[in-house]
């Protein structure tokens, strides 16, 4: 599912100011090459031991991903429950608990990119 009102989209950062503070809450850089990278945070729903993922989405703007002050430009912030053996199935419903979770996660995020 797209998450449409993370209010991310069109954000600019910096590399090395992306992945720190992405990391700081959580998120991993799993995929990337020279010009996109994607950010992803596991979040587990102890009830029914479901994985779920929130995947933010970036395009470099200026330079390429192996530089730290590559300009990125997030493009799309997902969520989707994890599937065997590797994969997200972005149609699942997603539970409150793990919706608000993610919410704020991304709310962080964004205050630490304004």
């Amino acid at each position: 599912m797209i998450i449409e009102n993370s209010g991310l989209n069109g954000l600019q950062s910096d590399l090395a100011h992306l992945d720190d503070s992405a990391e700081q809450l959580g998120f991993v850089r799993w995929q990337w090459e020279y010009y996109r990278a994607t950010y992803d945070l596991k979040l587990e729903d102890q009830a029914t031991q479901s994985e779920y993922f929130v995947r933010v989405s970036t395009r470099a703007v200026e330079g390429k991903l192996e530089n730290p002050h590559a300009v990125l430009v997030i493009e799309h912030v997902y969520i989707g429950k994890a599937t065997f053996p590797h994969g997200l199935e972005y149609e699942s419903p997603i539970p409150q608990p793990i919706m608000s979770v993610a919410n704020q996660r991304l709310e962080q995020l964004k205050q630490l990119l304004a």
